[in-house]
């Protein structure tokens, strides 16, 4: 257990000077600009809440790591991964300890099974998916930049995003149109 006054001083004078980098890998990192400062403000939480148990040696790293990780369960929170955020995150510069070989392995052959599958969608299916859960697009903004209409957007991301899940669970990937089960009728077993 750190004292308060050791605690304060590590963060004063290692975290914060940290800032100005912080800041650029939050806002270079996240899409909503509103939400960067409340970002930073539970980092710091984070932060110092863990140097109580200890102080890293390395602040930088532990510094980064934290922000990483804070940034992919926001997203994952959210339900939306960027695949260019994930590969952003895995460029920087900070060694993950807390990832191994296998798990990094792992994550990239699924991210390279999520590409396939993204692969086998037909055009505009993929090309609304990617616009929409990539891009992080609107609906409407999706819809204006293809020249469809909303409902078309709407009914392109129902589908890809079936094929998707579909693929992802090992099965086919194929685009199924109409309900995914049909009602069964009074007098059907």
């Amino acid at each position: 257990m750190v004292d308060a006054q050791r605690l304060d001083d590590w963060f004063l004078s290692e975290v914060m000077p940290l800032e100005p980098a912080l800041m650029r890998f939050l806002r270079r990192n996240w899409r909503n600009t509103s939400e960067i400062a409340d970002l930073r403000q539970e980092l710091y939480m984070k932060l110092y809440d863990a140097g109580r148990a200890g102080l890293p040696t390395q602040t930088r790293a532990f510094v980064f790591r934290a922000a990483r990780n804070l940034l992919i369960n926001r997203a994952l929170r959210e339900q939306v991964v960027s695949i260019e955020l994930v590969a952003d995150l895995e460029a920087l510069d900070v060694a993950d300890a807390s990832a191994g070989p296998e798990r990094q392995t792992a994550a990239r052959q699924e991210l390279r099974r999520l590409q396939v599958g993204l692969d086998r969608l037909p055009p505009r299916c993929r090309e609304v998916v990617v616009l929409r859960r990539i891009e992080g697009l609107s609906q409407r903004e999706v819809a204006g930049r293809l020249g469809v209409g909303e409902d078309t957007v709407e009914k392109q991301m129902v589908y890809g995003m079936r094929a998707l899940i579909d693929f992802m669970l090992g099965g086919s990937g194929k685009i199924r149109r109409g309900p995914a089960a049909r009602p069964a009728k009074a007098g059907e077993l």
